[in-house]
C-alpha cells in the first residue's frame, strides 16, 4: 500500500487512483457484477484497492449522487435497485436528448468517424447474443458515444453519458430477454445511414427509434 504523508503528497497520483477505483466500482455496479440489493462493505473496498476509509466513504458518496448507491446510516451502503418507475423518466429525457444530439451530429460528426461506427454494428453482427452479450451492450455504449460527442455540445455530452449509466445498467438486467440482434444493428445501421447523408431529421427519428424499440421489450417482457 503507498503511503501518503499531508507534507508531500503526490496529489496527481493519489486523484488518478481514486478516480479509478471509483470508474471500477461504476462499471461493476452497471453490469450487474455487484447485483441490484448487494451490500458492499466499506473496509473490504479499501483492502481491495489499498486505500484509507475515507476515499471510499467519498466514492460511495459520488455513487450515490449518481443514483447507483444508497448510503443507509448505522448500516452501510447498498447497490441501488433498478426503480422501472425512475427508468421511465430516464427514457422520457434520453429519448428527446438522444434525438438531439444524434441530429446536432448530423450536421457536425467528422466523416473519418464513420467507418468507426460501421464497424462496430459489424462487431455486433459477429456477436452470439448468448455468449457475448456483455460485449454487445459494450458496443453500443462506444457507438453512442461518438455519435453523442460528435454533437460537439459539451453540456449535452455531460447530461446523455450521465443518463446512459442508468440505460446501460438496463440492458444488462434485460439480458435474458434479448433473444434478436436485430434491435442493435438493424437501427444503429439506419443511424449511421442518417449521418452519412448529414439528413438530421432521420437522423433524430432513427436514434429515437433505437429507444423506442427497447422500451417496448422493457414493457412486454418486464413490466
Amino acid at each position: 500500500m503507498k503511503i501518503y504523508f499531508q507534507g508531500d503528497i503526490d496529489v496527481t497520483e493519489k486523484t488518478q487512483t481514486v478516480e479509478e477505483v471509483y470508474e471500477t466500482l461504476k462499471k461493476r455496479i452497471i453490469s450487474l457484477e455487484y447485483s441490484p440489493g448487494q451490500v458492499l462493505n466499506e473496509a473490504d473496498i479499501a483492502n481491495e484497492f489499498e486505500l484509507s476509509r475515507t476515499p471510499v466513504r467519498k466514492i460511495f458518496e459520488q455513487l450515490k449522487n449518481k443514483k447507483l448507491l444508497n448510503i443507509i446510516p448505522r448500516y452501510g451502503a447498498q447497490v441501488a435497485t433498478i426503480d422501472f418507475r425512475y427508468m421511465k423518466s430516464v427514457f422520457e429525457v434520453v429519448r428527446e436528448l438522444e434525438g438531439y444530439a444524434t441530429r446536432l451530429a448530423a450536421e457536425r460528426i467528422p466523416e473519418e468517424r464513420i467507418p468507426d461506427l460501421l464497424s462496430i454494428v459489424e462487431r455486433i453482427k459477429q456477436c452470439n447474443i448468448e455468449t457475448d452479450y456483455k460485449t454487445i451492450i459494450t458496443e453500443d455504449e462506444k457507438f453512442h458515444e461518438i455519435v453523442i460527442q460528435a454533437s460537439d455540445n459539451p453540456a449535452l455530452v455531460d447530461i446523455l453519458l450521465d443518463l446512459h449509466m442508468h440505460t446501460e445498467r438496463l440492458w444488462f438486467y434485460s439480458q435474458k430477454d434479448l433473444v434478436n440482434l436485430s434491435l442493435f444493428h438493424e437501427t444503429l445501421a439506419n443511424i449511421i445511414e442518417a449521418l452519412r447523408q448529414r439528413d438530421v431529421w432521420k437522423a433524430d427519428s432513427c436514434a429515437k427509434e433505437h429507444i423506442d424499440d427497447f422500451v417496448a421489450l422493457i414493457k412486454r417482457e418486464l413490466l
